[in-house]
C-alpha cells in the first residue's frame, strides 16, 4: 500500500474536478427521496429508519414490520456504490441472530451459491442491477415494486422455515 498522502492527493484531485461530489450527492438525495416515498406508500406495511451512509460504499436504510421485529430481524434497502446497484439485505439485530438465521437460510435461493455468511447480512438480494438514473421517477416505481415483491418473498420463506 502506498502512503496515505498519495491517496489523499488523488482523492482531493477528484473532488476538485467536482464530478464525484455531484454524483455522490445526487445518489444520496435520490435514496433520501425514495425513502420518503416508501414511507408515504408503505407505512401501513413497514416502518422505516433514517438514511445511513457508509464510507462511500453503501447508502441504505432499514425497514421492518412486526413479524421481523419479533424475530429480531430487519431488512435494508442498500445502494451498493461499488457495484452501482440496489439490493435488499436481511439482517439480524445481533451477530448471534444473524448466524442463527444464516444457518436456516443458507440453502435458500439467495445463499445457495455462498460458502459463508455475507459480511454484513444474512442474505443479499439484488433488486436492480443496472439502475437508470436518467429516469428517476420510473426508477423509484421499479424499486418500490421490487422491494415489496422481494421483501414479501423473504418474509414468506422465513415464516416457512422458522
Amino acid at each position: 500500500m502506498k502512503n496515505l498522502n498519495h491517496y489523499i492527493a488523488i482523492y482531493k484531485a477528484e473532488l476538485d474536478k467536482g464530478d464525484i461530489l455531484i454524483a455522490y450527492n445526487q445518489l444520496v438525495k435520490f435514496v433520501m427521496k425514495l425513502r420518503v416515498d416508501l414511507i408515504k406508500n408503505l407505512s401501513e406495511q413497514y416502518s422505516f429508519t433514517g438514511i445511513l451512509h457508509g464510507y462511500m460504499d453503501y447508502t441504505y436504510f432499514y425497514y421492518s414490520n412486526d413479524f421481523l421485529k419479533n424475530k429480531k430481524l430487519k431488512l435494508g434497502l442498500v445502494l451498493n456504490h461499488s457495484e452501482m446497484r440496489f439490493e435488499i439485505w436481511l439482517l439480524g439485530n445481533t451477530i448471534n441472530i444473524q448466524k442463527k438465521h444464516w444457518n436456516i437460510l443458507k440453502e435458500s435461493k439467495w445463499n445457495r451459491d455462498r460458502k459463508e455468511m455475507p459480511e454484513y447480512s444474512i442474505l443479499e438480494a439484488i433488486i436492480e442491477n443496472k439502475p437508470d438514473f436518467d429516469n428517476l421517477p420510473l426508477l423509484s416505481q421499479k424499486l418500490e415494486k421490487k422491494l415489496v415483491e422481494q421483501s414479501d418473498e423473504i418474509i414468506s420463506v422465513i415464516k416457512k422455515l422458522t
